[in-house]
């Protein structure tokens, strides 16, 4: 099982995005996103991320770089999944998970629940409440083919885990997995930062989480 370490960062809400980017730069180790654990899909796209929090918020940058990108959906909670996504799913309670899912331009899925089944959808007015910032930018657009590198840059607030009562993320630990995927692609890729070991693709498995700690 993968375990992971979410250094703290003393910072102000109001801080810039180019001095939070360097901060990740310099404080968050660089991750990869790496495992093709499905034989029937073996393309792996160069995947990897840097996490930080400070205490209110979490930081999350994705770096991609893949052969084709889709970005059609535009409505929030909508199937982001087919586009060319990157996704963090995080447990707090060992029960419980929030699929948190974006787009390459920044379109936002924001789910809860115990398992695929069942799930709630949490309101758009919370998630986006979820800064999502895209090199692509955030107009959608039909597949493109060739060769592409983009980055994601997230600001995720304690407001979006409603149906947690964290008053702040200094030593807890949580369960969590990173994902990248694009379903509705030209190739179909479903890769993971902890493995999972199911025979179909199926990122909503909290038994195959890895560990976070947030220091």
């Amino acid at each position: 099982m993968q375990k992971l370490i979410v250094p703290r960062i003393m910072a102000s809400p109001a801080l810039p995005a180019a001095e939070i980017e360097l901060l990740l730069e310099e404080k968050g180790a660089l991750q990869k996103i790496s495992n093709a654990n499905w034989k029937d899909f073996p393309y792996t796209p160069d995947v990897r991320f840097r996490i930080l929090h400070t205490g209110s918020e979490i930081w999350l940058k994705f770096f991609v770089q893949e052969k084709y990108i889709r970005a059609v959906e535009t409505r929030t909670n909508g199937d982001v999944y087919k586009d060319s996504a990157v996704e963090f799913f995080v447990s707090f309670d060992q029960k419980n998970y929030y699929n948190l899912e974006f787009s390459c331009i920044g379109t936002i899925h924001l789910g809860y629940g115990s398992g695929r089944h069942g799930r709630q959808y949490i309101s758009p007015e919370i998630a986006e409440q979820i800064s999502a910032v895209s090199s692509l930018g955030k107009q959608a657009f039909d597949e493109k083919s060739g060769g592409f590198n983009w980055e994601m840059m997230l600001r995720i607030p304690l407001t979006c885990f409603v149906f947690d009562e964290i008053k702040n993320l200094s030593g807890l630990t949580a369960r969590a997995n990173f994902y990248k995927c694009g379903d509705a692609t030209s190739e179909p890729h479903f890769i993971s930062w902890n493995p999972i070991k199911t025979e179909t693709p199926d990122y909503h498995q909290p038994d195959f989480f890895g560990e976070i700690a947030f220091e």
